[in-house]
């Protein structure tokens, strides 16, 4: 499957996550950028609220490909001991680079969500959304961030995935939905007729559509509960 863009993604995605429509529970977090687009269109459908989940990579320094750790949205850190001991890194090397992720994550939240309150996600189904998984890498550091706030039951969902990396996650979360898993699989892009990037302002409106969206919802539904 070659999807048109995002949106048409999301509206796939959507139709496979139909059993968790209509619950007081369940919350969508989109992963920034290009997830969001795709988030929209399943929390719509599910009539479920919709946020965005930031993850901001620590990566070593020098080699910041690899990763020592992440922060995400909530305030949480992750370290990858394993990296940090192996290569010995000192603990005012992570806190510096601590800081200037924090500044970026501080910096796109204020962009992404303005003045609205972090998300509660303690006791709630999350659904997080990409708009797909290569090494699956910053989903991962998402879902260790995540779990530290206790959810109640973690869903990743994404289009289009490795195979691989599709089944590593059903080992790492409560579900995970992949619309669909090509081989060979090349990279997210190639499953897209429109990959263009995601802008800051399309986050925003996307977020703005969709709140106004699920609270016509609520309104409509404690209309018809009178």
């Amino acid at each position: 499957m070659v999807f048109r863009n995002r949106t048409h993604a999301g509206q796939v995605l959507a139709r496979m996550l139909e059993e968790y429509g209509n619950r007081d529970d369940l919350i969508v977090l989109g992963l920034p950028r290009g997830g969001v687009p795709v988030a929209v269109e399943v929390a719509n459908a599910l009539h479920a609220p919709l946020d965005v989940f930031l993850v901001r990579k620590l990566g070593v320094p020098g080699q910041e490909e690899l990763a020592m750790g992440a922060i995400a949205t909530g305030g949480t850190r992750v370290l990858n001991y394993e990296v940090v001991k192996h290569l010995g890194i000192p603990d005012d090397v992570i806190d510096a680079a601590t800081k200037a992720e924090q500044r970026e994550l501080d910096r796109r939240e204020l962009a992404y969500r303005g003045t609205r309150e972090t998300p509660e996600v303690r006791g709630r189904t999350v659904i997080l959304v990409d708009d797909g998984l290569a090494t699956g890498s910053t989903m991962r550091a998402a879902v260790t961030a995540l779990r530290q706030q206790k959810p109640a039951r973690i869903v990743v969902a994404v289009p289009v995935a490795a195979a691989s990396t599709c089944q590593e996650f059903r080992e790492e979360v409560d579900q995970i939905i992949c619309a669909t898993t090509p081989e060979p699989f090349y990279g997210v892009g190639q499953w897209y007729e429109d990959f263009s990037q995601t802008t800051d302002e399309e986050v925003r409106d996307l977020l703005d559509r969709a709140a106004q969206e699920y609270d016509r919802y609520r309104a409509l539904k404690h209309f018809s509960t009178r």
